[in-house]
């Protein structure tokens, strides 16, 4: 099996990286790239060792974050599909059935609510991935545009995120702290809500309970 640094070398999937990157600075979305991919797989690897993952688990849920949004140079609709099959052509020969299966289940996960969680590497990476929302994903700063999209308004808002991992509660906290002079935090659940039932979802797929703190009030 491949080690994440041994996944980061491979110079096709890098490449896609980069023009994942670029296509969705042209089609003005938040940060895709390295800045983002590199913070989510980073998060599952300390998540996925927090609640109890395997060695190799671990392994493979850092591989499966940093590769999730791959297929976006190709689609934004079907970027989660096309990701899937990105990686099983880029490294079918370099992991056992098994951990392959994990991996494209995971990555195809991140973007599909309706599939129900059949294996913890998903779950940890969905947390892992929508979770990520601060200022400096934002990659167009003009402040009119920023306040045109609600997406850029609010993660551009986000001042501090941080995800702790309560073993002995058995809770996944999100913390955030907001500038509400920016944006009111209604903002954050108007297009957030459905992200955090999904985290929710995860966080029990993991046998935890997810909370969500901003500034300091805890709101679930």
């Amino acid at each position: 099996m491949l080690t994440l640094s041994q996944v980061k070398k491979n110079p096709y999937l890098l490449e896609f990286v980069k023009q994942t990157e670029k296509r969705l600075c042209v089609l003005k979305y938040t940060n895709h790239g390295l800045d983002h991919i590199d913070l989510v797989a980073a998060r599952a690897r300390t998540l996925a060792k927090e609640v109890g993952l395997n060695k190799e688990d671990q392994e493979l849920a850092a591989i499966a974050a940093f590769s999730h949004d791959v297929g976006n140079f190709l689609s934004r609709t079907y970027h989660h599909y096309l990701g899937s099959m990105v990686f099983q052509q880029l490294f079918q020969k370099d992991f056992t059935p098994v951990e392959l299966a994990k991996i494209m289940q995971a990555i195809v996960n991140h973007d599909k609510d309706e599939m129900e969680f059949t294996d913890p590497i998903s779950a940890v990476v969905i947390l892992a991935d929508k979770s990520d929302v601060r200022r400096s994903r934002v990659t167009i700063r003009d402040q009119k545009f920023i306040q045109e999209d609600i997406h850029n308004r609010v993660n551009f808002a986000t001042e501090y995120n941080k995800l702790d991992i309560e073993t002995r509660a058995k809770r996944i906290v999100l913390r955030l702290k907001i500038d509400v002079k920016f944006v009111p935090i209604m903002e954050y659940f108007e297009i957030f809500t459905e992200r955090m039932v999904y985290c929710r979802k995860a966080a029990q797929c993991l046998g935890y309970k997810f909370g969500l703190v901003i500034n300091d009030f805890k709101l679930l």
